[in-house]
């Protein structure tokens, strides 16, 4: 037997050192950090869509902008050069720009759906199934090392509210989309259109609707925090006004940015009416209204830090509401009509489309079964290590980006994290590395994946069993804290007791005996 057949259970498998999950932002931030850090490792990205993008080319409603600033939701080694708050095109010429500047298009494969992971000790081999959408054909991948960069949320099933049923959503007679869904070739002029929720996606599509719609009408069962600015950096444009370099300008910007986040955020949590009040200062400056009322239709029922703070560009949700253009309903849904909704107060709200923006469903893993020794892996009995890595499940890593902060923040981190590991191993001569409890850890009490009370949104709420557990030590937790994090990642010792090491074939040397044979 060759050294190649050593390695792998079947030899029609493509086999690479590291196969990462996703082409989205997580999955091509991953890979360019495998690619700078581990030169040694050869990898592949599987994508089941067939482009690059995930979130940013799945939503196609109108205005589909970012809701975090490009300058820390752009990586932090390509500079971001245009608005902070930008669209999913630009978002999208960003992304394309990074994979055909690093050859990362090479490594991706279109139109895979993986249907089973499974791990084996034995061999220190992840066997991954998928089918090749173009024609169906079952295919078969085997990788020492697993990254997770799918995302969280179901991109084929948004949620809809399940008792809108029972309700009389059939009995409407208008057009129905949820926003996930929305046919980008829909014409909307003059027509009334409803929106129902109030979160980011709502404040992105009500001032792009209020553009060619005869009326905009926002439904919501509660308000939402927003923050009105404009869509510029004043120190972004001041540095290059000095002639200073995008890669200066990038790294000084997303500094400030940063820790400008950081004051919000311990403000939010210290003193929340002084902040509120604040948000509404700016609501009224931008919307140019000094006695803009807040009530009852802008006062949220929650506490300013436990959702995240919609970011509203040049205040245009309020300006449309100022203008007329938009009408906001406090109310819940009593049933769905034939022209459009009457809500529990008695109110009818006739439209000719219904928006729903009711968020989306929960999804761990992308719903792939995974199993680890022929047993089923149930996410909701593992416990997380820093949010990445999980107790009984070997060589594999979660990308589980920010909420209040920018996702890619934790991508660039996680990069950081999962190659350091890597190249540990590597040193090692090591091929499985698994977390496990330390001493002083078998006491630890085992508690939901975060506070209800520290961060509280529906789709969280609805799918918090689905999701790994934690421990009431911070090492063994997602603390959705980034600059607590920022100061403890670099610090991780990987030769640590949470890190058992196992397997004496050295990650990369397969791929080189590979070569070699198919030379």
């Amino acid at each position: 037997m060759n050294a190649v057949e050593s390695f792998s259970p079947s030899k029609n498998a493509t086999h690479v050192d590291v196969l990462i999950v996703g082409a989205g932002i997580s999955g091509i931030g991953s890979a360019w950090h495998l690619q700078q850090q581990c030169p040694w490792a050869s990898y592949t990205i599987l994508e089941m869509k067939d482009t690059f993008g995930g979130t940013w080319d799945t939503h196609k409603y109108p205005g589909v902008r970012s809701d975090s600033d490009l300058y820390t939701f752009g990586y932090r080694f390509k500079p971001w050069v245009g608005a902070p708050i930008a669209s999913a095109d630009e978002i999208l010429k960003y992304m394309g720009e990074v994979i055909e500047e690093n050859g990362i298009d090479e490594h991706i494969r279109y139109g895979h759906r993986i249907t089973s992971c499974a791990y084996s000790r034995d061999t220190g081999l992840w066997t991954v199934g998928a089918t090749r959408l173009s024609d169906g054909a079952e295919l078969t991948f085997t990788c020492h090392f697993l990254w997770m960069c799918q995302g969280y949320y179901d991109h084929e099933n948004p949620y809809i509210p399940p008792e809108w049923q029972g309700m009389g959503l059939g009995d409407y007679k208008g057009d129905f989309f949820h926003a996930m869904q929305w046919d980008p070739n829909y014409d909307y002029t003059g027509k009334r259109v409803l929106v129902i929720g109030s979160g980011a996606t709502a404040a992105t599509v009500v001032p792009a609707f209020a553009e060619k719609a005869e009326k905009v009408i926002m439904l919501q069962r509660s308000p939402t925090y927003f923050f009105c600015s404009e869509n510029k950096n004043p120190l972004a444009d001041k540095l290059r006004e000095v002639g200073a370099e995008e890669p200066a300008i990038h790294d000084i910007v997303r500094r400030q940015i940063m820790f400008n986040q950081d004051v919000m955020t311990k403000r939010c949590q210290e003193e929340p009416e002084t902040v509120f009040e604040e948000l509404k200062e700016l609501v009224r400056t931008f919307a140019e209204k000094p006695d803009f009322e807040f009530e009852p239709h802008f006062t949220p029922k929650y506490r300013v830090w436990q959702q995240r703070l919609a970011f509203c560009p040049e205040g245009d949700v309020f300006k449309a509401a100022v203008s007329g253009k938009l009408d906001v309903v406090t109310d819940t849904i009593d049933r769905f009509t034939e022209k459009g909704v009457r809500t529990s107060s008695g109110e009818e709200i006739e439209a000719d489309i219904i928006i729903a923006c009711t968020g989306f469903n929960l999804l761990v893993m992308g719903g792939i079964p995974f199993t680890v020794d022929g047993e089923d892996v149930d996410w909701g009995k593992t416990v997380t290590y820093r949010g990445a890595m999980h107790t009984g499940v070997p060589n594999m890593v979660w990308v589980m980006g920010y909420f209040r902060a920018s996702w890619t923040l934790r991508v660039d981190m996680m990069g950081d994290f999962v190659c350091a590991m890597l190249n540990n191993m590597h040193d090692k001569g090591v091929s499985q590395v698994e977390v496990k409890f330390r001493p002083e850890d078998q006491d630890m009490e085992i508690l939901p994946w975060i506070e209800t009370d520290n961060f509280n949104p529906g789709y969280l709420n609805r799918g918090i069993d689905a999701m790994p557990r934690r421990g009431s030590k911070p090492e063994w937790r997602h603390n959705q804290d980034y600059w607590a994090e920022r100061e403890a990642f670099p610090h991780i010792d990987f030769n640590g007791p949470e890190f058992a090491y196992s397997g004496g074939q050295p990650l990369g040397e397969e791929s080189q005996a590979r070569a070699t044979v198919a030379a």
